[in-house]
């Protein structure tokens, strides 16, 4: 929890040095959703009234990254899954939009978060040319666990900080994911998942040019509770 927080507190100063400090989750089941009568506007005495029945058009998994010293979101990734190589492809189109750069990304322990093409990548951006070993046999790809210890290696240029188990709360990407669902999803219509993803990707253009700013974090780790 300190090393997050920490992080979040240092973001600034680390962008200034070259470092990103990104913080990634994916957003999952959001669905494209359309009202099968129109809704009725509000009017002197009367609510809005909005019909309850809808058709279904299929859902979208996004992928994002709030980078914590700018505010702005980058990269978004949508589609139909969010699986391993999802994730993998995603985090080689952020890793591209500064190559040289260093690239610190907090994430929770989800299992693709942690996967044997993750480290694959790791190693090939960084010049890493050890035998990685073999998936659930030996070396780096053995375990989840050797796995993570490779990530989260200090002295990669592209690390992984992992939040702790049960505090999502951490990644300030879920704070985002919160103004996505308030201001676009919420009371979203949509036709179909392709007029989900273009509203997603517009709004996230809006976001970065009109309302991104840094999100003021003050927690500092230490327990809330004696």
């Amino acid at each position: 929890m300190r090393e997050v927080c920490q992080l979040s507190h240092q973001a600034a100063e680390l962008h200034e040095q070259g470092v990103h400090v990104i913080s990634t989750d994916e957003k999952t089941g959001m669905q494209a959703l359309e009202p099968i009568h129109p809704t009725h506007p509000m009017r002197p005495g009367h609510p809005e009234a909005v019909e309850f029945e809808y058709e279904r058009h299929g859902t979208q998994a996004l992928i994002a990254n709030f980078e914590v010293a700018t505010g702005h979101v980058i990269t978004p990734s949508i589609g139909d899954t969010r699986t391993e190589a999802d994730f993998v492809a995603h985090i080689a189109a952020t890793v591209d939009t500064d190559p040289q750069a260093a690239w610190i990304v907090v994430c929770d322990q989800l299992n693709t978060h942690q996967s044997a093409s993750l480290v694959a990548f790791v190693a090939q951006r960084c010049g890493i040319d050890t035998d990685l070993g073999r998936k659930e046999k030996e070396g780096i790809l053995k375990s989840m666990a050797s796995r993570a210890a490779f990530l989260q290696e200090p002295t990669h240029r592209i690390r992984f900080v992992d939040t702790p188990k049960h505090c999502s709360w951490l990644n300030q990407i879920e704070i985002w994911f919160g103004i996505l669902t308030r201001r676009l999803l919420k009371r979203g219509r949509f036709a179909s998942t392709e007029e989900l993803k273009q509203r997603i990707l517009d709004f996230i253009a809006f976001f970065n040019q009109t309302l991104a700013k840094p999100f003021r974090w003050t927690y500092i780790g230490k327990p809330l509770m004696a």
